[in-house]
């Protein structure tokens, strides 16, 4: 195992403007900002400052993947459950908040060669969680060295 020094860290932000409930892919941003840090071998760590939506990573070849997610979260975590009491923004507001709380808020990903080093068939995703559009901030911290 070669070991190499965490002697850089650089941050970017973005900002992803969603539909409403639905996946964004977010790789080519996230790839942008490691690109842009300089690092060649490291740790990104991509992270959302919400409670209502996620990232994930996900098949990025078959949009039905995310369809079927979309679908079992819909089944498991139905908007307008009576047993939830929190629903001050409407009916999907808890379910969005539990949504986000079983997928999480941040990810960390591996770099390689100045590069993500993710799977043949990975994309990053931010998951919006609310059926209404929002505007969502994203963080890309880069760690590792050159």
């Amino acid at each position: 195992m070669r070991r190499h020094a965490a002697d850089h860290v650089a941050q970017a932000s973005f900002t992803v403007h969603t539909r409403g409930r639905g996946f964004s892919e977010i790789t080519d941003e996230v790839a942008q900002a490691v690109a842009a840090s300089g690092v060649q071998t490291g740790l990104a760590n991509v992270f959302t400052a919400h409670t209502s939506c996620s990232l994930l990573i996900s098949e990025n070849a078959d949009p039905t993947v995310r369809e079927d997610l979309e679908r079992w979260f819909a089944r498991a975590v139905p908007d307008g459950d009576p047993l939830f009491r929190h629903d001050a923004e409407g009916p999907d507001d808890m379910p969005a908040h539990v949504r986000s709380i079983l997928t999480g808020v941040s990810l960390a990903v591996p770099v390689h060669a100045g590069r993500l080093a993710l799977g043949t068939w990975q994309g990053l995703y931010l998951w919006e969680h609310r059926t209404d559009a929002h505007q969502r901030k994203v963080t890309v911290t880069v760690i590792g060295g050159g």
